[in-house]
């Protein structure tokens, strides 16, 4: 099973950036356990909806040819926290990209408050260093998660 961490895409300019939304609800079942009494999303998932959202950023810009993972988180800052009925907006912009890697960094808000920064970088596994094999398939870039980007339109291509 994947779990997606973002709803929609709201903007996507080629190579450049990408805008998300996460809407938080109780129905999550990790909210319930998280804090019982007082749920709130962990910041690791809000971490990966950043990954997800630069990722497949990262991956559009090279035609979803490579197979794009997250490698390190560089910086993560976090200003408040996130409850069910809170609706996340993450932004993403590349900062740079190669043939073997890429780095982005991000922002989440809510209505406009910020919530986080992210810096994050990518490995492009198939043009890794150590000659290490990988299926020849995208295991990354399912079906799921082209569903996400048929439906905004992205600028730049």
């Amino acid at each position: 099973m994947r779990w997606i961490w973002i709803d929609k895409f709201t903007e996507f300019e080629s190579g450049k950036r990408a805008v998300s939304i996460k809407n938080v609800t109780l129905a999550e079942e990790h909210l319930h356990d998280h804090f019982p009494g007082f749920p709130m999303m962990p910041e690791c998932l809000m971490i990966e909806a950043m990954a997800q959202t630069a990722g497949i950023m990262v991956g559009e810009a090279g035609d979803f040819k490579e197979k794009v993972i997250l490698a390190k988180v560089r910086k993560c800052v976090f200003h408040d926290y996130v409850v069910p009925g809170d609706t996340l907006k993450l932004e993403a912009e590349m900062e740079s990209l190669a043939p073997e890697a890429a780095s982005t960094h991000g922002t989440i808000t809510r209505d406009g408050e910020k919530i986080a920064e992210i810096s994050l970088m990518f490995s492009h596994i198939d043009q890794n260093l150590g000659g290490k094999e990988f299926p020849e398939e995208n295991f990354v870039f399912t079906d799921t998660f082209d569903s996400l980007v048929r439906g905004v339109k992205i600028s730049g291509k």
